[in-house]
C-alpha cells in the first residue's frame, strides 16, 4: 500500500511539472514551486535570481528553484556534473560554464515534456558535452561512481523515498565526490489543512520534511562533511495561503514556531568508499 502511495504522489508531481514544462518563467516563479495557485503578490516565493550567473539562460529557467546549488558546487573545470530533477536545463548550464569543453553535464528527469525542452534548450546552443536523460532519481539512470559533483534544485521535498535518493546520489559519485542540493525544509510543524492537500505536495511545501530529519538522512547514508551552505526563510503570500485555510487557521499557523525554509546542503562521498564495501549501494 505505502508503494502505491508513493507512485500515485510521484504521478500527480510528473503530471504536475510536465504542465508547468509548457509555462514560462514569470507565471511559474509567481506560485508556490510553480503550483497553480498563482499570487497576486508578484515576487518570487521560492526562487534565487539567477540572471547575473555565468551560463545563465533565460529560455532555460522556468522560476522552479529555490536556492543557487551550482553557486556553492565547488565545480571544477573537466569535472562531471549530474543535475537531479533538470527540467528545462537551466542549472546543467550554469554547470557547463565551470566544467568547460572538456567537462560533463546530466541531467536526469521524469518528465518527458521537462526532457523535450531541455533537449531543444541545448540544440539551439550546439553543446556536445550536456545530456538529458529520462528517469526517476530513485533509480538515477547513470552508472556508479562517474560523476564529480551531483546537484539539485527544489526537488527531493518532492519524491517519497529520499533516504533512496540520498543513497543513490552516493553510488554516482566517484570517491571522494561531493554534492551541493538547494530544497525546501520545515522547522515546527505545518497545519494538518497543509499537509494533506495534495496541491501543496506538488508545490514543494507538504513534500518537505523536517530539517533535522533532512540532514539525518543524509548521514544515514553516510555521507560525511555534511554542511548547510545557505538559508533563508520562505514566506508564503496570504492570497496563497486563503486558498487552503481559513482565518483561524492562518492566524494559528503565522503565530506558531512552525517555518518554511530553503537550504543549500553540502556533502562529500569518504575517499575509501570501495567497489564490494557496500559504501556505493
Amino acid at each position: 500500500m505505502e508503494n502505491l502511495k508513493n507512485e500515485d504522489l510521484k504521478n500527480l508531481v510528473k503530471e504536475k511539472y510536465s504542465e508547468i514544462a509548457k509555462c514560462d518563467a514569470e507565471a511559474n516563479m509567481a506560485s508556490c514551486c510553480g503550483g497553480t495557485c498563482s499570487s497576486t503578490e508578484v515576487y518570487n516565493i521560492m526562487t534565487d535570481d539567477y540572471s547575473k550567473t555565468e551560463g545563465y539562460n533565460k529560455d532555460a529557467d522556468l522560476g522552479l528553484g529555490c536556492g543557487l546549488p551550482t553557486e556553492f558546487a565547488k565545480i571544477k573545470e573537466g569535472d562531471t556534473v549530474i543535475d537531479l530533477g533538470s527540467g528545462a536545463g537551466n542549472d546543467c548550464f550554469v554547470a557547463r560554464s565551470l566544467t568547460g569543453e572538456k567537462g560533463k553535464v546530466i541531467g536526469v528527469d521524469f518528465s518527458e515534456a521537462m526532457i523535450a525542452r531541455a533537449q531543444q534548450n541545448v540544440d539551439k546552443r550546439g553543446f556536445n558535452n550536456v545530456q538529458f536523460r529520462l528517469g526517476d532519481i530513485e533509480n538515477i539512470p547513470v552508472t556508479s561512481c562517474v560523476a564529480d559533483v551531483v546537484v539539485s534544485n527544489c526537488v527531493l521535498n518532492l519524491v517519497p523515498d529520499k533516504q533512496k535518493v540520498f543513497h543513490e546520489i552516493k553510488r554516482v559519485l566517484k570517491n571522494g565526490g561531493h554534492f551541493s542540493i538547494s530544497d525546501v525544509v520545515l522547522e515546527g510543524e505545518l497545519p494538518e489543512s497543509v499537509k494533506k492537500t495534495a496541491e501543496f505536495y506538488a508545490g514543494c511545501i507538504s513534500g518537505a520534511i523536517q530539517k533535522n530529519n533532512y540532514l539525518s538522512l543524509i548521514e544515514k547514508a553516510g555521507f560525511k562533511n555534511i554542511t548547510v551552505q545557505k538559508e533563508k526563510q520562505i514566506i508564503v503570500p496570504d492570497d496563497i495561503l486563503k486558498t487552503y485555510l481559513n482565518e483561524n487557521e492562518i492566524a494559528t499557523f503565522k503565530n506558531s514556531k512552525a517555518g518554511i525554509f530553503s537550504i543549500t546542503v553540502y556533502a562529500e562521498k569518504p575517499e575509501d568508499c570501495c567497489e564490494g564495501s557496500g559504501c556505493c549501494n
